[in-house]
């Protein structure tokens, strides 16, 4: 279960990375993946660009340097975000697909990861 904990962990810091990524190289094409599309306000898309690639790293320096029940606080603080996400998603206009599909089920695997994570 240590491996699987870990594994989950560190797959998820490193996919908030990219997503970060993606908001500061492709700002209007990641708003859109996201679920709510932007035509301008670049610079707000950079900034959650910065915040998830943020997220991800502080994640994954918390899990190697603190170890698995610190990473575990982490991911049940940071859950916060994808659940914030889902609603912001439902508020501007995006569909309940986007919103529950992606964002809500990011938060709910990361409930699953902070669980392992604490089992460990």
């Amino acid at each position: 279960m240590t491996v699987v904990a870990y594994a989950l962990a560190v797959v998820l810091n490193l996919f908030i990375v990219y997503i970060g990524v993606g908001f500061l190289r492709r700002p209007y094409r990641a708003a859109a993946g996201y679920g709510v599309p932007a035509t301008q306000d670049r610079a707000y898309l950079e900034i959650k660009g910065i915040r998830d690639a943020t997220f991800g790293v502080a994640g994954l320096a918390v899990l190697f340097f603190a170890g698995a029940h610190a990473g575990a606080w982490f991911m049940l603080a940071v859950t916060l975000a994808p659940l914030g996400d889902t609603v912001i998603v439902l508020r501007h206009g995006g569909t309940k697909a986007v919103a529950f599909g992606i964002h809500f089920a990011t938060a709910v695997v990361m409930l699953v990861s902070a669980g392992l994570l604490f089992a460990v």
